[in-house]
């Protein structure tokens, strides 16, 4: 089967043998944001057309090919969910030449009723799910994800947005005038994750990082590295508050883990780190449920 996770700026995709193994992969620019109205059939057919004339029939999609933006809207599957319940859930779509399906995103709703929605990434949680007895998860990320994981099966999650605020915070309100870019400043970092457990709240804190600059108590090139450390420790503070977990499962681009990793080692918390590449596992997963493999 071949296996494809298609977002909004790139596509990947994976051959995948029946044992899940992975025989060849691309990765490519081509995001849906770039793909014509009617055209997915035909940029579908340019990235996998070798693996198609070699005598693939069976394509699983995953990521926001399946949202409104997209090829075709797949609904959202309600939480708890596995391989079977997704498999159950993905959608055809017409493809001359070979079954494609769609795997639908996740949604779930918090304490107050609030609906929360993932897109791709639960692929990866099932592969994760299928290795580990009960676990939290966490996915850093630009939207990062925290999710309960139980008998091989996506319990629950929330979403967090810190890296896009962290963006928005760092280049656009009066801390761009107090930061710079630079190398990553460990001590810096560490002492925005200590802060963020301290009374008064995240916006106050924030505040905070303009007045310990002008009081010439952080440094200019300190104060990104300070302020990712205050975003990711109130991140975690959340996170763990609804779910507490004496270790963390953290699947993520070695950089931003290593970030979270340490994050969480000032928290108290153990880590278990995974590699990020788990989408062919979990898109194999569920092929196996619709009996593709």
């Amino acid at each position: 089967m071949i296996g494809v996770d298609w977002g909004t700026t790139s596509l990947r995709a994976y051959r995948i043998e029946a044992g899940g193994a992975v025989a060849d992969r691309l990765d490519r620019p081509g995001g849906i944001l770039t793909v014509p109205a009617g055209c997915f059939p035909d940029a579908l057919r340019e990235a996998i057309g070798p693996w198609l004339a070699a005598g693939e029939t069976r394509v699983l999609l995953c990521g926001m090919v399946g949202s409104r933006q997209g090829w075709v809207e797949a609904p959202y599957l309600r939480c708890p969910a596995g391989p079977a319940e997704i498999a159950a859930a993905t959608i055809p779509v017409p493809f001359d030449g070979a079954e494609v399906r769609l795997v639908p995103g996740l949604t779930t709703e918090d304490a107050s009723g609030i609906p929360d929605v993932m897109r791709g990434e639960e692929t990866k949680l099932v592969a994760l799910a299928t290795r580990l007895d009960d676990a939290l998860a966490c996915l850093p990320g630009t939207h990062s994800k925290w999710a309960r994981l139980e008998s091989d099966r996506v319990a629950h999650f929330t979403t967090h947005m810190t890296g896009e605020v962290f963006a928005a915070v760092s280049q656009h309100t009066i801390l761009a005038r107090t930061s710079a870019e630079g190398p990553e400043r460990p001590e810096a970092f560490a002492r925005g994750v200590r802060r963020a457990g301290q009374p008064g709240g995240l916006l106050h804190h924030l505040f905070g990082a303009r007045t310990l600059h002008l009081m010439d108590r952080l440094e200019q090139a300190e104060t990104r590295s300070y302020l990712s450390g205050l975003l990711i420790g109130h991140e975690i503070s959340a996170a763990l508050a609804e779910t507490r977990a004496a270790q963390v499962d953290l699947v993520g681009a070695a950089g931003l883990a290593a970030l979270y990793a340490e994050a969480l080692r000032i928290a108290g918390v153990a880590v278990r780190t995974h590699d990020p590449d788990l989408v062919a596992a979990g898109l194999h997963h569920i092929g196996r449920s619709l009996g593709w493999t």
